[in-house]
């Protein structure tokens, strides 16, 4: 994607983050960049999703019926017993941006994070709020750092030794009995140098670290009755004793580098979560387990469809047989559905000299993300980190007219980004992924209708999976940024038209586009309502004036064309650890790794098992015989492996040349020719439906 052209502008990145969100250490994330999953609401049993959806519903006019018609997402978690989603007494969960009393809870119990001290002390010193004042009256050589609250809850790191599940449970004890004192909160200000002058007394380095960064006057204190204070801004909420203790959980304990600098000292990290209710804990704590079930490393493993060998090396992903058929059927299914769209396919190389890469901006401002280069002959090679630059040289091969104009390429394309071994995470987080990219180059005139066309595409591919609900977010100029008013004008109200047209609702994120152009990034929402980043669609004035790129135009002059960055899945290797949580493993039959798995009651009947079986295969259906054991194990191994459909066998079915089919998700079907079995099949994968 576009470079830098100097080192403020390093938003420049952005674009190619919003492609994958693989990355996420504070040394290469700029301010406001998002991970790519935000858990801003759950579908559990007893619980919902916000009220305030901030999503677009593009082709529902409301969850409800959404939900109603929509198989796919009905599918999603369905472990042939049902996920229980929606099928009991649901209770709203909040947000920290729905709820300002959640979110003073939060910030109350977070805030409690801190330094205790006695009221004997001359001066009465920083930081004191409840999970710290139970962490030092139990350990009285710890001290305090930082806390923020995140989505679902707070952390607080200290300095101190190394904690144990056994020690969260007393600290848990502790603050019970201090939200129960139902101490008051009570706000003063104090001069800075006051400020200072109590810290030192305590000796906490690093509240005086975080003083120095507070660049406000006065410094604002909360103390907690008249026996702890914390410097903070707030809000809180009047007393400890509006904390519901019953909604407060410890839940686990980490290691954490001060300011994420692996140089610091290490410190010992506690999460926690604070809900307004103990039925808003319950239904978290369900929302986690569900999570924890859906995992899809775990999941992986179970089904055998990837692994991360460490004797190739960390971050590296091998697709075995079952994931690389998934990995088939979407790659083949986006490649139709591309040319249908008049995109044009290209396969670039791994490698390219470094000079593209200085051209392009990567050296100089993305050296961090890229691997070492390599000596072939004298001359310096990169492995790519992404797959801009090699499209631009295929539209530099020949001179370009106006009347060219949309020219649309695509590419799944393997890059290679360096990340540290302790940021690794499943097919989240990995060295080297497939992008599904792709490069628009048009004329000014064109932006709003290739924008439009993005946007039906996304809609086309992101729908074949269930996912419906959306959140948008349109972001314009910053105040740094390369083209003209004009040009940033046009191209943000082409954006905007666009949306309008499909009927999506956004938000605008002002000044938040990349240096080089305005951007639309599209989340979407999987079935237990976490949000994930994945399609991006960003105009670019930048790289077309780095590689000086041209047309002629009616005048017969030559002019830069626009050119439109976009990616609709991310990668693959990140999708497909969504769709693996998404569905539970329990893929759509059209996904699914076996579709159907040929059950003989005994050997007598395995000739005509295998015969059929090898009908289907011929016929483009992914089928397998399994025999050897009782046929109640045999259904239950399908049951486990997650088979969509399976087709007993026995003396009645060979003699009338028939099957009994039994489906996961539907039970017994009934018994049928295997002509109508292959045709049956043959329109769910074509409707994308989940069974027959």
């Amino acid at each position: 994607m576009a470079a830098a052209v100097s080192a403020p502008l390093l938003r420049f990145h952005h674009h190619h983050r919003c492609l994958l969100r693989h990355s996420s250490s504070p040394r290469r994330y700029p301010a406001g960049f998002s991970r790519g999953l935000s858990s801003v609401s759950f579908g559990l049993p007893r619980s919902t999703t916000t009220a305030a959806r901030s999503t677009a519903s593009p082709s529902a006019p409301s969850a409800a019926a959404a939900e109603a018609t929509d198989a796919a997402s009905a599918q999603a978690g369905s472990d042939g017993k049902g996920d229980g989603i929606g099928e009991e007494e649901r209770v709203v969960l909040p947000t920290n941006e729905s709820s300002d009393r959640l979110l003073r809870i939060r910030h109350t119990v977070l805030a409690f994070c801190c330094l205790p001290f006695l009221t004997s002390l001359p001066v009465i010193n920083l930081c004191a709020h409840v999970m710290a004042m139970a962490v030092q009256k139990l350990f009285p050589n710890s001290k305090v750092t930082i806390g923020p609250w995140i989505d679902n809850g707070f952390y607080y790191d200290f300095d101190m030794e190394p904690l144990t599940d056994k020690d969260l449970k007393r600290i848990k004890k502790e603050m019970d009995r201090i939200i129960r004192k139902n101490l008051p909160l009570v706000r003063e200000e104090v001069s800075r140098e006051e400020a200072q002058k109590r810290i030192e007394a305590l000796n906490e380095p690093y509240k005086l670290e975080i003083l120095e960064g507070i660049k406000e006057d006065p410094i604002t204190i909360y103390h907690i009755g008249e026996e702890w204070w914390d410097l903070c801004a707030g809000p809180h909420v009047e007393s400890t004793g509006k904390i519901d203790r019953r909604a407060v959980e410890l839940e686990s304990v980490a290691g954490a580098y001060w300011r994420g600098d692996e140089s610091n000292q290490m410190l010992q990290r506690i999460y926690g979560t604070a809900w307004e209710t103990e039925d808003q804990l319950k239904a978290y704590i369900h929302f986690k387990e569900e999570a924890k079930r859906r995992d899809h490393r775990r999941l992986g493993l179970d089904l055998d469809l990837f692994s991360i060998q460490e004797d190739a090396g960390g971050g590296l992903v091998f697709w075995h047989p079952k994931g690389a058929i998934i990995r088939h059927v979407l790659e083949d299914s986006w490649k139709q559905i591309h040319l249908q769209r008049g995109y044009d396919l290209l396969y670039t190389p791994h490698v390219a000299k470094a000079e593209l890469w200085k051209v392009s901006g990567h050296i100089d401002f993305y050296k961090e993300n890229m691997y070492n280069q390599m000596d072939v002959e004298d001359e310096l090679y990169q492995l790519r980190p992404m797959n801009c630059p090699y499209h631009i040289l295929v539209y530099k091969r020949k001179l370009h007219s106006y009347r060219d104009f949309p020219i649309r390429v695509a590419e799944l394309g393997t890059v290679y980004r360096y990340e540290l071994s302790g940021s690794l995470h499943g097919l989240f987080r990995v060295r080297g992924f497939t992008q599904d990219d792709a490069h628009i180059f048009c004329l000014e005139d064109q932006i709003k209708d290739e924008i439009r066309g993005v946007l039906d595409l996304t809609e086309q591919i992101l729908g074949q999976f269930g996912f419906r609900y959306y959140e948008i977010n349109l972001s314009t100029r910053p105040e740094k940024s390369v083209g003209s008013d004009d040009i940033w004008e046009k191209a943000t109200l082409a954006l905007k038209d666009a949306l309008e047209d499909k009927g999506w609702e956004y938000k605008v994120d002002e000044g938040g586009g990349a240096f080089y152009g305005p951007k639309i990034d599209l989340k979407i929402e999987d079935a237990l309502g976490r949000k994930w980043q994945c399609s991006t669609v960003q105009v670019d004035f930048n790289l077309p004036e780095r590689f000086d790129i041209t047309y002629v135009n009616s005048n017969s002059e030559k002019k830069r064309p626009i050119m439109i960055h976009r990616a609709i899945l991310g990668s693959l290797e990140r999708f497909f650890g969504v769709l693996i949580e998404h569905y539970a493993g329990d893929f759509p039959l059209w996904l699914a790794p076996i579709q159907a798995r040929i059950l003989p009651v005994t050997d007598n009947e395995l000739q005509y098992c295998n015969e059929v079986a090898s009908e289907l295969k011929s016929k483009g259906i992914r089928a397998e015989v399994c025999h050897g054991e009782r046929l109640p194990k045999l259904i239950r191994n399908a049951e486990t492996k997650k088979v969509p459909l399976m087709a007993v066998v026995g003396p009645k079915e060979v003699q009338a040349r028939t099957l009994t089919i039994r489906s996961r998700h539907s039970g017994e079907i009934g018994t049928m020719p295997v002509d109508e079995f292959f045709r049956r099949i043959q329109l769910a994968i074509a409707n994308k439906s989940s069974s027959l």
